[in-house]
């Protein structure tokens, strides 16, 4: 997930649609509270203004509807004074006579103009394609870049004077002085693509934007993939008289993955020359971009991605030198290095001591420095105010639950914490690192978006959300309580457990689990949880206990504990949601004969396994768009913690919930989107056919051409509702919700 205010292109439209419901903020007394409440009203929308810094480090820029447009407003950080900035209204296409409508924008460097991206429509998780218009604010001229529908990853060259763009998978520059554009690549096809990545890369590298920029704006430094070498996999889409295919190059563990190579582009005449890749054989290009005029950078992974490299090559010269390599018996993540001191150092997050860590390294290699030490992870660099010589880091310092903000010295000195509350913080440094925008929350409770200084101290509120808490404090319902649960092999887990409405020690409740369990994850946190929260106080407010686990192989633990299920995805994690069901249904409050366990994802196989496996543990079980064999997911994740069904077929026997269908038993529901291009519905197609083979009663309900996220208002309101009624039914049984204590 995406900080509400990380880099200058916000796409707006994910953050004002969640306002706009149509329905006023009411502060009356709850008589009901549910899906219609949480999905029909506003009541319980959290609101965080969008926020993008302004290179002076004392403005930022935001935005507001304003009927069919967007305006732009400067606001001084410190004072709050507003200035309309760009008036939606104006911003109107030559020949039109309605203004565009600004889905995202970006600044060019010297925040002369705006990029503005309209009419767009996402592709996969990260990626959207639409058109691009940039915005002089000296001129108040707005200018259309190039002529395509479906442009993507629009950018600025360093000195604003061009545009770099992707469209039909080739590379364009537009000259916004000549207003003429220059396609770079040409080979751009279904199975060639230049300048942005395949759905692997971009799903689980988190690496969409495939060109960059020299720093004097003449290269452009590119990646092409060819995906020929990985099989189509095809969509259904049902919503039509004949039924159409939707075909995605998607690598499914242990198949072929697209063939990777690296190129340059002059601007200026569009001559193109190959750069070679010192790629272990079958690996990956995590990161990649410009060293100062004469080189560039990249990393690589192997494809078992136990090993990453940091390499430094001559753009002339071609000469190639590793100076950061980052090994682990199981796998490492793939990380960006933070480049410091004009190129001539490098921060990166490495576990090799036991726990996540910051390094500083050389440009020429050598022995780095460690900055942080203990027994305890860094989370996120937040970034590196060089003045001050310090970087900003968020950790599980004190304690996995929690996200404080810290500093430490680029010399491994001064550590400190600057947060002064507990719970957690998502920030946003202003350019010279004297302010921040901080948006703090804790379990339960909503955030309070605010301007700080460096020492943690509010300047300013931005959004307090006072309303949404006064709603949710008039429920009636105390904020879920953080518990320990043992486990026989003397490991304890991190848990909460939120109490229903009028909680009566002396009588029982049904409880139901709420599961990911994922590499690297957490449920646990002193956070807000947002609308999956909502929900669950919906079922408190009814009279359910609602909990959750972080079992082993989840993160801010330390490396020994998230990589315990190395090979063995599942293994351990159901083992540990089993015996945390047991161990809440000894409580004396907990109905054991009625809990019952949901997950979406990942938490949609753990709620599978833990079903399976455990039997007549958990009375019922819910699936969202689960994985049910390993095998059918891809590459690039599935191999970083199983290696290929080939070198580990008994791991991906005895991980797949398909293996365990015969032992249903009790109530079972599996939801699925058919447009899911993330876990095919070919997972829930299976399970399906291996529980109607084996003669087990379920449910199942689908929802045509929605993706992973069965995104959408309505959608959401249509498919919590119906899990409320589902559980209500299947785990809840009629009568009394709660019953004496025997």
């Amino acid at each position: 997930m995406k900080s509400l205010f990380a880099g200058v292109n916000v796409l707006l439209v994910v953050m004002l649609g969640a306002v706009a419901t149509g329905a006023p903020v009411s502060t009356l007394p709850a008589q009901e509270f549910g899906v219609d409440r949480i999905y029909g009203t506003s009541m319980y929308t959290v609101r965080q203004a969008p926020v993008t810094w302004s290179a002076d480090g004392r403005h930022f820029i935001t935005s507001r509807r304003n009927g069919r447009s967007l305006d732009l407003y400067k606001v001084d950080a410190v004072t709050g004074d507003s200035t309309l900035w760009v008036a939606g209204g104006r911003l109107i296409p030559e020949g039109d006579d309605q203004p565009i409508t600004v889905d995202s924008y970006s600044l060019a460097p010297d925040e002369s103009k705006l990029l503005l991206l309209t009419d767009s429509r996402q592709v996969f998780r990260r990626s959207r394609v639409g058109r691009f218009y940039v915005w002089d604010l000296v001129h108040q001229k707005l200018t259309r870049v190039g002529t395509g529908e479906a442009q993507m990853l629009a950018k600025f060259s360093p000195d604003g004077r061009l545009v770099g763009y992707v469209e039909g998978n080739n590379i364009h520059v537009f000259d916004l002085q000549t207003l003429k554009d220059l396609q770079i690549t040409n080979d751009g096809s279904n199975n060639i693509i230049n300048g942005r990545t395949d759905w692997v890369y971009e799903e689980e590298l988190s690496l969409v934007d495939a060109f960059r920029f020299s720093p004097d704006g003449r290269l452009i430094l590119f990646l092409r993939f060819d995906q020929s070498p990985i099989k189509q996999f095809f969509l259904l889409d049902e919503l039509q008289l004949y039924p159409a295919l939707t075909p995605i190059r998607y690598p499914k563990a242990g198949t072929a993955n697209s063939k990777v190579t690296m190129a340059m582009a002059d601007v200026t005449s569009g001559r193109i020359q190959s750069i070679d890749l010192d790629v272990p054989h079958d690996g990956y290009v995590a990161q990649f971009g410009f060293h100062g005029d004469d080189e560039i950078w990249y990393t690589t992974l192997n494809r078992h991605q136990n090993e990453l490299n940091v390499v430094i090559a001559g753009i002339d010269s071609g000469d190639t030198r590793v100076v950061m390599t980052d090994r682990d018996s199981a796998w490492v993540d793939a990380r960006t290095p933070i480049w410091i001191d004009g190129g001539k150092r490098f921060l990166y997050l490495s576990e090799r001591d036991g726990f996540a860590h910051i390094y500083s390294f050389t440009a020429t290699g050598g022995a780095p420095r460690q900055l942080t030490k203990g027994k305890w992870d860094v989370l996120n660099i937040y970034g590196v105010d060089e003045v001050r010589k310090v970087v900003y880091f968020s950790s599980s310092m004190d304690g996995p639950a929690e996200r404080p903000l810290y500093r430490v010295g680029l010399d491994g000195s001064h550590l400190t914490r600057v947060s002064l509350e507990s719970g957690t913080h998502r920030v946003a440094f202003s350019p010279d690192y004297k302010l921040y925008v901080d948006s703090h929350s804790a379990i339960g409770i909503p955030p309070v978006q605010a301007v700080r200084d460096s020492e943690g101290k509010v300047v300013r509120v931005l959004e307090d959300n006072r309303a949404v808490r006064r709603n949710i404090e008039q429920l009636g319902i105390d904020p879920p309580e953080f518990i320990k649960i043992p486990t026989s092999g003397g490991v304890e887990l991190n848990a909460y457990i939120l109490k229903p409405r009028g909680f009566d020690p002396d009588k029982q409740y049904p409880l139901l689990m709420y599961v990911y369990g994922g590499p690297g994850s957490q449920t646990v946190l002193d956070s807000w949880g947002g609308s999956r929260y909502l929900w669950h106080l919906s079922l408190a407010f009814d009279g359910y206990i609602v909990a959750s686990v972080d079992n082993r192989g989840t993160g801010a633990r330390g490396a020994a504990f998230k990589k315990l299920t190395y090979l063995n995805l599942g293994k351990y994690e159901s083992e540990d949601q089993i015996a945390a069901a047991r161990y809440l249904g000894s409580l004396p409050y907990v109905d054991e004969s009625r809990i019952g366990i949901w997950g979406w994802s990942y938490g949609g196989y753990m709620a599978a396994l833990s079903k399976f496996k455990g039997k007549n543990v958990f009375k019922a079980a819910i699936s969202v768009a689960p994985v049910t064999d390993w095998r059918f997911y891809d590459t690039i994740y599935t191999e970083r913690y199983m290696q290929t069904p080939q070198e580990n077929p008994d791991g991906y026997r005895s991980s797949a919930p398909l293996n365990y269908a015969d032992q249903l038993e009790g109530n079972y529901l599996v939801v699925h989107g058919t447009g899911d291009d993330n876990v095919h519905p070919q997972n829930t197609i299976q399970l399906v056919d291996r529980l109607e083979k084996t003669n087990k009663q379920f449910d199942m309900r689908v929802y045509p051409n929605k993706t992973h996220s069965i995104g959408g208002r309505t959608i959401r309101w249509n498919l919590f509702g119906y899990l409320s009624s589902w559980l209500r039914k299947n785990l809840y049984e009629g009568g009394s919700i709660t019953k004496p204590v025997p």
